[in-house]
């Protein structure tokens, strides 16, 4: 209030007051628009990432799995017809380098039938989806046991070493393709199935042949139904495809020459990964192919 002098009267200032102003309803439209934009971004960046470490997990679980299963059928069938060299065939201390030794030919089988080591009995081929091996297993001196034991195993880790298998019986690895589990399954020595590796889309087993010829030698790829003379058998070539669990949206093949979306199997032909069944449909293959030279069988060279 101001008192004027000269007036009776009391003259009442009015102080002006702020308005109060809220969001207007077009700014929090706006704020919530650049707020779903900046939730979309982060969304999409995180299926990308999610999407790219998927297949980056995918990539590393097939390649382990398909060295495991190369390493396991590797060291059974490179040993098939492996002989066991016997140091002392004659009995007592051999002190002399030079003394005779001798190659045992004959083991036997998970039964008690004795098992000769032809070439036709140390590796079979039931089918195109199947190889066994078969070597001996011997025993040697260990130091940290009393009796001689066998250091050689199977597919399946086995047999163990007891009163039961202490005599050097044949060692059996039979590698097949469950197509219903879609598994690699190995049994030997009487053991059952057990798979090995899953997510096996095909597996398929060729023999390599070498016979002698006028010019040299010949080598071939034959099937299983092709062999004739089991003896000439140098080596076997496997071929393994195995598929991922990721979803990946890829193209499909714009003809049968077009590349993308597909592999070449183990037959040479292209498969369209866009059209198979599930649950293969749509998931990363990689094909695998190995060739392992028998050790019993030496290459042959011929001088023309």
């Amino acid at each position: 209030m101001r008192f004027n002098p000269t007036s009776t009267k009391t003259i009442r200032l009015r102080t002006p007051q702020r308005e109060q102003r809220g969001v207007t309803l077009i700014e929090l439209l706006v704020g919530l628009s650049i707020g779903l934009m900046v939730i979309g971004v982060a969304m999409g960046a995180l299926m990308v990432s999610r999407g790219v470490s998927g297949t980056v997990s995918d990539v590393s679980t097939i390649q382990q799995q398909a060295a495991y299963a190369m390493r396991v059928i590797g060291q059974q069938i490179r040993q098939a017809g492996s002989l066991y060299l016997n140091p002392d065939p004659l009995g007592g201390a051999m002190a002399n380098p030079l003394n005779p030794v001798i190659f045992e030919t004959d083991a036997q089988d998970t039964g008690s039938a004795p098992i000769s080591f032809s070439q036709a009995e140390t590796i079979g081929a039931p089918s195109a989806t199947e190889v066994t091996s078969t070597f001996r297993r011997y025993l040697d001196a260990v130091y940290v046991s009393a009796n001689p034991t066998s250091l050689v195993r199977n597919c399946l880790g086995g047999p163990e070493d007891s009163a039961a298998n202490a005599t050097q019986q044949a060692m059996v690895s039979a590698f097949a393709l469950h197509p219903a589990t879609a598994t690699l399954r190995c049994t030997g020595n009487g053991v059952g199935p057990q798979p090995i590796v899953q997510n096996v889309a095909d597996f398929q087993v060729r023999y390599m042949q070498q016979l002698p010829i006028p010019t040299g030698t010949s080598v071939r790829y034959l099937a299983h139904d092709e062999v004739t003379d089991w003896r000439s058998v140098q080596g076997v070539e496997v071929c393994l495809v195995l598929y991922g669990t990721e979803v990946i949206d890829m193209p499909a093949p714009a003809n049968a020459a077009d590349p993308q979306g597909t592999y070449v199997g183990c037959d040479g032909n292209r498969v369209d990964m866009t059209s198979l069944a599930s649950p293969r449909t749509r998931r990363m293959h990689m094909v695998f192919r190995n060739v392992f030279q028998l050790r019993s069988q030496g290459l042959l060279r011929v001088d023309s």
